[in-house]
């Protein structure tokens, strides 16, 4: 019998497989940042929900890494003080 990690490696081969792998991996991390962050300053689900202007389904939803809007996630964001900062490639010059 294959272990998980065997079977992974074979997967991630297909490129297909390993940008979609990738890219859930990202949405797991946001996830658990946002689930840490919360849990940090000792706020229940229905403290943020509340708020972020959101449901208690919504931010459950969010923290345990189902799709959720780009709005959610930065209502989530803004109701706990996190901010948001996109890095671009290096090869990507700002504007002048």
């Amino acid at each position: 019998m294959k272990t998980f990690r065997k079977h992974l490696k074979k997967k991630l081969k297909n490129e297909k497989f390993k940008r979609l792998y990738n890219e859930e991996q990202k949405l797991a991390e946001l996830s658990l940042r946002i689930l840490n962050t919360r849990e940090h300053f000792g706020l229940s689900q229905r403290d943020v929900a509340r708020r972020a202007k959101i449901t208690q389904q919504q931010l459950s939803k969010l923290e345990n890494g189902i799709n959720c809007t780009m709005g959610t996630f930065l209502k989530v964001c803004n109701a706990l003080g996190i901010k948001i900062d996109l890095e671009l490639p290096k090869n990507i010059r700002k504007a002048t």
